[in-house]
């Protein structure tokens, strides 16, 4: 089992992850104060593809409040494309979009009594993570660059993870409970068919199973062993709310304690 366990209980833990702060202005995007009643991290976005200052602030002071732990979620300047689309920037350059938001979240956490603990990619720009070592490169040297004690959140089986470890910083791996899975590991892309779950049944007795056997369950239902650290749930779907929390209660009954990574 790769799901946490501490050397004085025997209950076993997970960390609920979501994307949240992706409203932009006057342009709603999800259902940000109820997620954050089920969560225990929020990854919060930085202005890019998502969020805006007044958007960040107040999203880390809901969390401060609720005790939701947050990190930074970066991604391609493309609030167009909600950051899902691929941007031709170099990865030197991806360096210096990633050091400057995480500066934007770490800025406004603060302002908002809040502490910075991770940091997570979004869209496009994390999954490039998964099969671009050069990308991944990137992100490790922002992070190593802003803060090298901050810990990053990483895609299973994605080079970030491997990268990440590599070169000494902590790392968090992160499955998704409302994505679907390729036979060799990697989300199945979203310009196909059933590459977002919306059956929150469905998707909560499956993180369960993923959690529970320490691996990430493929399309055919193959088990691909991988260590788990936490289970992201998007916030911007018309089921979040529901997946969440119904994935939260199929933790709770399977006898796995929710809690946040830091």
């Amino acid at each position: 089992m790769h799901v946490r366990e501490f050397q004085t209980m025997t209950v076993k833990t997970i960390d609920l992850n979501a994307d949240l702060g992706e409203s932009f202005g006057h342009y709603t995007m999800g259902n940000d104060s109820a997620m954050l009643d089920i969560v225990t991290s929020a990854n919060v976005a930085c202005g890019f593809h998502g969020g805006d200052p007044e958007v960040m602030a107040e999203t880390f002071r809901i969390a401060r409040e609720k005790g939701v732990s947050v990190g930074s979620h970066p991604g391609f300047p493309d609030l167009w494309g909600f950051g899902r689309r691929v941007m031709p920037f170099t990865p030197a350059q991806i360096e210096r979009i990633v050091a400057y938001q995480m500066g934007a979240a770490q800025a406004l956490a603060t302002y908002s009594g809040h502490r910075m603990t991770y940091m997570k990619t979004h869209g496009a720009l994390g999954n490039l993570t998964e099969r671009d070592p050069a990308i991944a490169e990137a992100i490790v040297n922002a992070v190593k660059a802003v803060d090298p004690n901050l810990p990053i959140m990483a895609i299973a089986l994605s080079h970030l993870e491997r990268i990440g470890r590599e070169r000494g910083l902590t790392v968090f791996s992160e499955i998704f409970a409302d994505r679907a899975y390729t036979e060799d590991g990697h989300l199945v892309s979203r310009k196909e068919p059933g590459a977002v779950l919306h059956d929150a049944d469905f998707a909560a007795a499956r993180a369960v199973r993923m959690v529970q056997n320490g691996a990430i369950e493929t399309i055919s239902g193959k088990m691909l062993p991988t260590r788990i650290d936490t289970i992201c749930v998007h916030g911007d779907n018309a089921e979040s709310v529901d997946v969440a929390r119904k994935v939260r209660a199929g933790f709770e009954a399977a006898g796995i304690a929710l809690r946040a990574l830091t």
